[in-house]
């Protein structure tokens, strides 16, 4: 191609990347030329050359919900967001799900994958292996609870307000008999867990139940259908996620309970179809758009070996019609 357009091959390299450390009219003259004679970059030798794979992977560490998929809202809603960002900046995504069976698997994503960043969504049970990785591996950024002492940079509501918003729209609504559903061994459930029951007076909170339960519809379901049947007074919830949530009000109309009028709902993320359950459901909203534009921000930032900062994002509480 070089000599064919009779310049050097770094000046070939760079029109067709299209730098603009080459004059308009030559990026143009070779990109025609190469386009005439069927010439295009070989994106692995670029790779191998650059050190630069212009490829971000997007992993999602599923340890402690195996039986979760890709298609829950919240994932899609992120997935979405992510990839509109990553590809605004020209680069490509690698996606994976990851059900973790040793601690070294990040580590080997990163080494076999040829990614220049790392976006994690979700600390599953996997904050160890995080904080591993991250004490030395800086191009990544985690959505999920910040924490004291994290070696990695993260962005993620504030959960523990979140969980605060919930605790007092409920007593607020004259609920007495207040119960919890979700699995606190993550993080971020942990921490929305925390801020709600630290906001219970000392008769409400003796008398709360807690129910751990996964995340899938299905199984969230049998769990809220159970709770139910064994505390027939609950008249609040308080659910981890959205899905959850809306489980609970099918099961509560499963068992003969209205929502609102016997027993008031909410959720936490705000994911789109939230505003469609029947009744339309009050959840603590985390804004997810903002959160994928700062994630990208931060890594990019990262990747350019810039010193960066966690980011909490404050919750808002969303009223609808469950609560």
């Amino acid at each position: 191609m070089a000599k064919l357009a009779g310049v050097s091959a770094a000046t070939v390299s760079r029109a067709l990347a299209d730098s603009e450390l080459i004059s308009s009219k030559t990026r143009k003259r070779i990109q025609e030329l190469a386009q005439a004679v069927g010439y295009t970059v070989n994106p692995a030798a670029r790779t191998l050359r650059t050190r630069q794979s212009h490829t971000i992977a997007l992993i999602l560490p599923l340890g402690h919900e195996k039986s979760q998929h890709l298609s829950d809202p919240f994932f899609m809603v992120m997935l979405a967001y992510l990839a509109d960002e990553v590809s605004q900046r020209g680069y490509n995504l690698l996606l994976r799900r990851i059900e973790p069976q040793q601690d070294a698997w990040l580590k080997q994503i990163i080494a076999s994958s040829r990614v220049d960043g790392v976006l994690v969504i979700g600390q599953s049970d996997q904050a160890a292996v995080l904080q591993e990785v991250g004490s030395s591996y800086e191009p990544m950024v985690v959505w999920g609870q910040w924490s004291s002492g994290q070696s990695y940079v993260s962005v993620g509501a504030d959960n523990i307000s979140g969980g605060r918003l919930a605790a007092e729209h409920l007593l607020n609504r004259g609920r007495k008999r207040l119960a919890f559903l979700g699995n606190t061994d993550v993080p971020e459930f942990a921490a929305r867990y925390e801020g709600f029951k630290t906001m219970l007076p000392p008769e409400i909170y003796e008398a709360h139940v807690l129910v751990p339960t996964h995340l899938t519809a299905q199984d969230a379901f049998s769990a809220a259908a159970q709770l139910l049947v064994e505390h027939p007074d609950i008249d609040g919830v308080f659910a981890a996620s959205d899905v959850v949530a809306m489980s609970v009000i099918q099961a509560a109309a499963a068992g003969g309970r209205r929502v609102p009028q016997d027993i008031s709902v909410i959720g936490f993320d705000d994911v789109p179809i939230a505003a469609q359950s029947n009744p339309p459901l009050t959840s603590i909203r985390q804004d997810l758009e903002e959160g994928a534009k700062l994630m990208c921000e931060l890594l990019f930032r990262r990747m350019k070996g810039e010193t960066c900062s966690s980011v909490r994002l404050p919750p808002e509480l969303v009223v609808r019609d469950s609560a």
